[in-house]
């Protein structure tokens, strides 16, 4: 990037435990209750560098990320930027903005990559252009880009309802360490939620809203006890159907002695639960994974902060 104000963002992945499907709306709109974490760890975590311009509209560099991702204007980081240079208020109007983009979170994972880089351009550039584009504009369009964005304003762990507009604060978290391992198939969420209503119909799980609970007990304390019925994912059956490495890496964690082991989103990723970091690592290191799974480390966050402005 050329000289001048460069604002640096971390964009983290996120987990989900457990996901419950708890209705459909009339535009075909899925409801859910989740429990949504962000991880820490560079190994899950993208990165964003943004910087004013005066060229007009938006120009995106991607570092990473495979033939997948796309450094055009398809990219969620380059809608999240351009939308918000549309909905300027007419005293602050800037002309451009420039991004590159750092990828390291699997695309089609469930891991929320995309809408991590998005809410992070949204955050980087609410700094550099303060009071800009008001808080609740900035809410409607971080979910006009999509159901997890609104999420990634604020990377802090947190029930989410509805399309991904209801948030909540979630219980404090306990550190948990997670074994991640992403098969070499890349999901679509609108494929996975089409197999979902066609296998389960339009709603399931009557009052459901009720039922997400954190996988702890009182404070930060960890609960072993019925973890796999929290960590439940509704999605998991049809993503399965699509992909059944999902299910042969859940055993795979299973027989490791996770305490406990989930799909993240609508798949692809799962991931296997640790108390002690150390137990965590002698299982990883000793998985044997199918040829191209790839396979991270890293650990449950209450809140993923904004990087510091260099």
């Amino acid at each position: 990037m050329r000289s001048g104000r460069v604002q640096r963002e971390r964009a983290p992945a996120k987990v989900n435990l457990g996901l419950r499907i708890v209705g459909r709306r009339t535009d075909g709109y899925h409801l859910l209750d989740s429990l949504f974490a962000p991880l820490e760890g560079g190994e899950l975590e993208d990165e964003v560098e943004l910087a004013l311009s005066e060229t007009p509209g938006v120009t995106l560099e991607v570092d990473g990320g495979g033939e997948g991702v796309p450094a055009d204007a398809t990219n969620l980081a380059h809608r999240a930027a351009a939308g918000f240079l549309a909905r300027q208020r007419s005293g602050s109007s800037v002309p451009g903005a420039r991004i590159r983009l750092r990828k390291r979170i699997p695309s089609g994972a469930g891991l929320g990559g995309g809408s991590s880089d998005a809410g992070a351009v949204l955050r980087g550039l609410a700094s550099l252009l303060p009071g800009a584009v008001p808080p609740g504009d900035l809410a409607k369009l971080a979910l006009s880009l999509g159901a997890d964005v609104p999420f990634f304003l604020g990377a802090a762990a947190a029930r989410v309802r509805g399309i991904g507009e209801r948030l909540d604060p979630s219980p404090p978290l306990p550190e948990l360490f997670l074994a991640v391992l992403v098969p070499p198939v890349s999901l679509a969420t609108a494929a996975v939620y089409e197999a979902f209503a066609a296998s389960r119909g339009a709603l399931t799980h009557p009052g459901a809203a009720s039922t997400i609970r954190a996988p702890w007990g009182s404070g930060a304390d960890f609960e072993r006890e019925n973890l796999a019925e929290r960590l439940h994912n509704d999605l998991e059956a049809a993503a399965t159907a699509l992909c059944p490495a999902i299910g042969d890496l859940r055993g795979l964690l299973a027989e490791a002695g996770a305490a406990g082991a989930g799909m993240t989103g609508s798949g692809a990723a799962v991931y296997g639960v640790f108390e002690e970091e150390g137990e965590r690592d002698s299982v990883f290191d000793q998985l044997q994974l199918p040829p191209a799974t790839q396979k991270f480390r890293a650990r449950v966050s209450a809140t993923i902060g904004p990087a510091p402005v260099r």
